[in-house]
């Protein structure tokens, strides 16, 4: 199994949406309940953070040098150099009972962001929205509770979607030119066991690598579905990996700390923090978002 370890100390409430940005060779990723974002640079180990007015649902890197990020239900461009922020959309910002949550940028050039019934009892009332450079938004999935797992195949053919808590994993064809996806098909049935399927990655095999946010793993299945690795995880609740590194085999994997009491902390103090581990597989790299 590959060794893991942890790249910052610094604990995340809700640490999620690893981010490679190989220009500057660093890695971004989010506390999505401490409303920040942070970055770590490989070559110095130098530390940033940025603060937003609410919950940082997820982020991606922008054709323009800026990043789009969703926040409880805005979509905004920031320049991480001065701070300028500009709004672009909305997303789902009518439905009181959700706020965005796991999303990326697909091989249209599109962002991808799902929502999440912020209640503990969760209801069906969260969904997938597509958001374009222009600002326009497109409802395209509908019916989850938790919207999660986004990836795309290495030939942009395919996309994949979970619901963490159905909890299951849809593969969908997708149309890079248009962003039309059709053909939706269950690709996997999942359980706490394995590890109900938090976010995603793929790589460059055509595999999908799920956090297993119920139960510590880092789970790669085959194209077919048929689970190749289980990685046990030093943390109760991993939620994200990315790929990233000069040769894109490093996988970067975030984690929560939500909810834990002092003794869960005492118990289990690496939760929240970010790991890595060497693969042997080069990760897929995440296109990026295309501005008007």
């Amino acid at each position: 199994m590959p060794e893991v370890e942890f790249v910052v100390q610094d604990r995340c409430v809700l640490g999620e949406c690893p981010n490679w940005d190989a220009e500057n060779n660093r890695l971004l990723w989010a506390d999505i309940l401490g409303q920040k974002i942070h970055a770590l640079s490989l070559d110095t180990g130098a530390r940033e953070s940025w603060s937003f007015e609410s919950e940082v649902g997820c982020f991606g890197l922008t054709d323009q040098g800026r990043w789009v990020i969703a926040l409880k239900s805005d979509v905004i461009l920031f320049n991480p150099a001065t701070g300028v922020r500009e709004k672009i959309a909305e997303v789902d910002g009518g439905n009181a009972m959700s706020r965005t949550n796991d999303g990326k940028i697909g091989p249209d050039g599109a962002f991808w962001v799902g929502t999440m019934d912020q209640n503990a009892e969760k209801q069906p009332v969260a969904g997938l929205f597509r958001v374009t450079g222009e600002g326009a938004v497109e409802h395209k999935v509908g019916g989850v509770k938790i919207s999660n797992g986004l990836a795309w195949s290495p030939d942009g053919r395919f996309m994949y979607h979970s619901d963490s808590r159905g909890p299951w994993v849809n593969r969908w064809s997708f149309d890079a030119q248009s962003g039309e996806i059709s053909k939706c098909a269950r690709f996997l049935d999942l359980d706490d066991t394995l590890g109900r399927p938090d976010g995603a990655a793929t790589d460059v095999e055509g595999c999908y690598w799920s956090a297993g946010v119920s139960a510590g793993n880092l789970n790669r299945f085959a194209p077919d579905g048929t689970l190749l690795m289980s990685i046990p995880l030093p943390v109760l609740n991993p939620t994200m990996p990315c790929f990233g590194g000069p040769d894109m085999k490093t996988i970067f994997v975030t984690s929560h700390s939500e909810n834990y009491d002092a003794q869960k902390l005492k118990d289990h103090p690496d939760a929240g923090r970010v790991m890595a581990l060497r693969v042997d597989v080069a990760g897929v790299p995440v296109t990026r978002f295309r501005e008007a």
